[in-house]
């Protein structure tokens, strides 16, 4: 039986990635933070014959989610850890940072979070000498976003770890899988005012994301046109690119101010 470990579980992604993995041959630790979604997500995939043990809590509770990765790798040796849970959201054009509490939110849940318990279950998969740590990023963290710079960073920060942390666990046989999406259809994206180029479907994304992991790969980017324009970006200099990405940020004229854009909300996956 395959012991598989999914953040963010309550919807989006995560919930799809459960489904996917919902087998009688594997047994699932499911987080989340919504405890509705996340009771949907258990019984769909008990139904389908998973085995399924779940937590829900607010990852940024630093302290609970050490605790309760613990207890889920001490009840069954986790085979594959799917850290998944998110947190997106735009800066109204009319507002030059982000909302404090907002970005440390966000720092929280998109890399804290995943660092701390990555690192925790690097010490244990590499005692095993087997695993797998999967870290869900984004295609944003290849591009310095006016609009969600917080989002961004934050992506680019967790992108740099996966890739810093790959080369330390591989002799321990251990391995690390990056996942960037482009635009998934999920509550987050629903809530972005901006274009959503490539839209896939979650179900779709878990099917890619599910068979990259089993095949054990580095990187995995969901759907592959952003791995196409990923790869033409760094043939373009950054000051093109800045301008070009500027322009979708724009300083609000006088008839703007005081009003905020859509895109300024905030959206917590798991």
């Amino acid at each position: 039986m395959t012991n598989i470990l999914i953040t963010g579980a309550s919807s989006g992604i995560g919930a799809a990635l459960a489904d996917a993995y919902a087998l009688p041959c594997n047994r699932l630790e499911l987080f989340g933070r919504d405890a509705k979604r996340l009771d949907a997500t258990v019984q769909r995939c008990r139904a389908r014959g998973a085995a399924v043990e779940s937590a829900c809590f607010d990852i940024t509770d630093f302290g609970r989610l050490i605790a309760e990765v613990e207890a889920a790798d001490t009840r069954a040796p986790l085979d594959i850890a799917i850290l998944n849970a998110g947190m997106g959201g735009t800066v109204p054009r009319d507002q030059p940072g982000q909302e404090v509490t907002t970005a440390r939110d966000m720092a929280g849940v998109n890399f804290t979070a995943p660092v701390i318990a990555a690192n925790m279950l690097a010490s244990r998969m590499a005692m095993r000498r087997c695993g797998r740590i999967v870290l869900v990023g984004s295609i944003a963290a290849l591009f310095p976003l006016p609009m969600a710079p917080t989002y961004s960073g934050t992506k680019a920060g967790l992108m740099m770890f996966a890739d810093a942390l790959r080369p330390r666990l591989r002799p321990h046989g251990v391995g690390v899988t990056l996942v960037s999406p482009g635009f998934v259809d999920t509550p987050m994206s629903r809530g972005l005012a901006e274009p959503k180029p490539f839209l896939i479907d979650a179900d779709r994304a878990a099917a890619v994301i599910a068979k990259g992991i089993e095949r054990g790969a580095r990187h995995i980017v969901v759907p592959w046109q952003y791995a196409v324009l990923s790869g033409a970006a760094k043939l373009i200099p950054r000051s093109l690119v800045n301008a070009v990405l500027m322009q979708l940020t724009a300083a609000p004229n006088r008839r703007d101010c005081g009003r905020s854009d859509p895109g300024g909300k905030v959206h917590h996956i798991g």
